[in-house]
């Protein structure tokens, strides 16, 4: 039996040429025995400008949908999703090599540990990285840890969310992505860390594509009322969550 880790992109048409280099970083994983992937491309919108970019590969299912931002073309992608493990990758961003050996290593040999997160570099235009400072110790994350940081530290989270990969029965019932219009990547972080523990792996996972056409680069992504909603709305939801998972416990 084949086990499978669901890779889940959502891609609008100026993102669409950087399909490539996800693809050939996808080719290059080392994959435990008896694992394979999935890669669930996703189009945020109904046009011409992204299937010519889409490889040609058993392992790729491709779909478009009503316009409605990322999140709501990350949780359509959810639906098609058969794997046990779900992976977020973003059209314009790379894996590094080991990175899904890792993610599945970690949830296959801790089954108290529901998602990971792991070091990112920023890949830079001229093709320079830079790294971070402030990454947590390699291993476990307690539950509520990274929501406690983050608002407490500016709504700025030390584990970055476009690396997460995590169960995929949990992501379903916490109703995958927010329907915000950005940061409904942080929402789903931060709704993992409420009900569960994570793991941080040390190693570099993610090269996070710098560019100017990238949704965090607009202006809008950085209005203050809007931002100010974005916040509100994931810390009520993360700890409604948590609230529930106290009770129940």
């Amino acid at each position: 039996m084949t086990h499978l880790v669901s890779v889940i992109t959502p891609v609008h048409g100026p993102a669409a040429p950087y399909l490539a280099d996800a693809y050939s970083s996808l080719t290059q994983q080392e994959m435990p025995p008896g694992w394979d992937w999935e890669w669930l491309i996703q189009e945020d919108g109904e046009t011409e400008d992204v299937r010519p970019h889409v490889p040609e590969d058993s392992r790729i299912s491709f779909d478009q949908g009503r316009h409605g931002r990322a999140g709501m073309a990350r949780t359509m992608a959810l639906a098609r999703a058969r794997g046990d493990l779900v992976k977020v990758l973003d059209a314009d961003d790379k894996l590094t090599p080991g990175a899904l050996l890792r993610d599945i290593t970690v949830l296959t040999e801790h089954s108290g540990i529901a998602w990971t997160t792991s070091r990112v570099l920023d890949l830079l235009p001229d093709g320079s990285t830079v790294g971070f400072e402030g990454d947590p110790p390699a291993g476990p994350i307690a539950q509520g840890a990274v929501l406690e940081r983050w608002r407490t530290h500016n709504y700025r989270a030390q584990v970055h969310p476009a690396t997460l990969c995590a169960r995929r029965d949990l992501v379903t019932a916490l109703g995958g992505w927010m329907a915000l219009p950005s940061s409904e990547d942080t929402g789903l972080l931060m709704a993992l860390n409420a009900v569960s523990t994570g793991w941080f792996i040390g190693e570099c996972g993610l090269l996070y594509r710098k560019w100017p056409g990238q949704s965090t680069a607009q202006d809008a992504h950085h209005h203050e009322a809007e931002r100010r909603a974005r916040m509100k709305i994931i810390e009520e939801r993360a700890e409604a969550l948590r609230e529930l998972s106290a009770w129940h416990l």
